[in-house]
Protein backbone atom coordinates (compact mmCIF):
# COMPACT_ATOMS: atom_id res chain seq x y z
CA UNK A 1 0.00 0.00 0.00
CA UNK A 2 3.11 2.37 0.15
CA UNK A 3 3.70 2.47 -3.54
CA UNK A 4 -0.15 4.28 -3.81
CA UNK A 5 0.70 6.67 -0.78
CA UNK A 6 3.32 7.29 -2.84
CA UNK A 7 1.14 7.88 -6.10
CA UNK A 8 -1.28 9.79 -3.77
CA UNK A 9 1.63 11.89 -2.75
CA UNK A 10 2.26 12.86 -6.35
CA UNK A 11 -0.71 13.52 -7.35
CA UNK A 12 -1.45 15.88 -4.67
CA UNK A 13 1.98 17.57 -6.08
CA UNK A 14 0.79 17.67 -9.88
CA UNK A 15 -2.78 18.27 -9.69
CA UNK A 16 -5.27 20.71 -7.76
CA UNK A 17 -8.06 19.06 -7.15
CA UNK A 18 -10.92 18.94 -8.30
CA UNK A 19 -9.20 18.46 -12.34
CA UNK A 20 -10.00 16.22 -15.18
CA UNK A 21 -7.52 13.04 -15.02
CA UNK A 22 -7.14 10.93 -18.03
CA UNK A 23 -7.24 7.01 -17.51
CA UNK A 24 -6.06 4.70 -19.99
CA UNK A 25 -6.38 0.68 -19.63
CA UNK A 26 -5.43 -2.32 -21.81
CA UNK A 27 -7.17 -5.19 -21.22
CA UNK A 28 -8.34 -8.82 -22.63
CA UNK A 29 -11.36 -8.26 -24.77
CA UNK A 30 -12.95 -11.14 -22.64
CA UNK A 31 -12.54 -8.27 -19.46
CA UNK A 32 -13.61 -5.35 -21.35
CA UNK A 33 -17.60 -4.89 -19.54
CA UNK A 34 -15.36 -4.95 -16.28
CA UNK A 35 -13.63 -1.87 -17.46
CA UNK A 36 -16.64 -0.42 -18.32
CA UNK A 37 -18.39 -1.58 -14.90
CA UNK A 38 -15.51 0.89 -13.10
CA UNK A 39 -16.54 4.27 -14.84
CA UNK A 40 -20.32 2.81 -15.38
CA UNK A 41 -21.47 6.27 -16.45
CA UNK A 42 -19.34 7.88 -17.75
CA UNK A 43 -18.26 7.64 -22.02
CA UNK A 44 -14.85 5.73 -22.63
CA UNK A 45 -12.88 5.62 -25.93
CA UNK A 46 -12.45 2.05 -26.71
CA UNK A 47 -9.83 0.63 -29.06
CA UNK A 48 -9.85 -2.83 -30.15
CA UNK A 49 -6.72 -4.26 -31.37
CA UNK A 50 -6.07 -5.23 -34.94
CA UNK A 51 -6.29 -8.82 -34.11
CA UNK A 52 -9.13 -8.43 -31.48
CA UNK A 53 -7.53 -9.96 -28.66
CA UNK A 54 -6.92 -6.27 -26.41
CA UNK A 55 -8.86 -3.64 -26.07
CA UNK A 56 -8.00 -0.06 -24.77
CA UNK A 57 -9.76 2.43 -22.83
CA UNK A 58 -9.28 6.18 -22.65
CA UNK A 59 -11.51 8.46 -20.53
CA UNK A 60 -11.02 11.44 -19.17
CA UNK A 61 -13.08 12.40 -15.76
CA UNK A 62 -13.66 15.31 -13.65
CA UNK A 63 -11.97 13.83 -10.34
CA UNK A 64 -12.16 15.65 -6.69
CA UNK A 65 -8.95 14.19 -5.05
CA UNK A 66 -6.21 12.17 -5.04
CA UNK A 67 -8.10 9.24 -2.94
CA UNK A 68 -10.49 8.93 -5.99
CA UNK A 69 -7.82 8.28 -8.72
CA UNK A 70 -6.26 5.68 -5.93
CA UNK A 71 -9.88 4.14 -5.99
CA UNK A 72 -10.27 3.59 -9.30
CA UNK A 73 -6.97 2.23 -9.74
CA UNK A 74 -7.83 -0.15 -7.11
CA UNK A 75 -10.89 -1.07 -9.02
CA UNK A 76 -8.61 -1.59 -11.93
CA UNK A 77 -5.73 -3.85 -10.55
CA UNK A 78 -8.51 -6.81 -9.13
CA UNK A 79 -9.32 -7.15 -13.52
CA UNK A 80 -7.28 -10.12 -14.47
CA UNK A 81 -4.96 -9.13 -17.33
CA UNK A 82 -5.33 -5.14 -17.34
CA UNK A 83 -2.40 -2.89 -17.95
CA UNK A 84 -2.51 0.31 -16.91
CA UNK A 85 -0.57 3.16 -19.08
Amino acid sequence: MDSFQDFKDKLDQEHKWPCDYMFKFVAPSAKADEVRAIFQKETLIPKLSKAGNYISFTMEKRINSSDEVVEIYLQAKKIEGLIVL
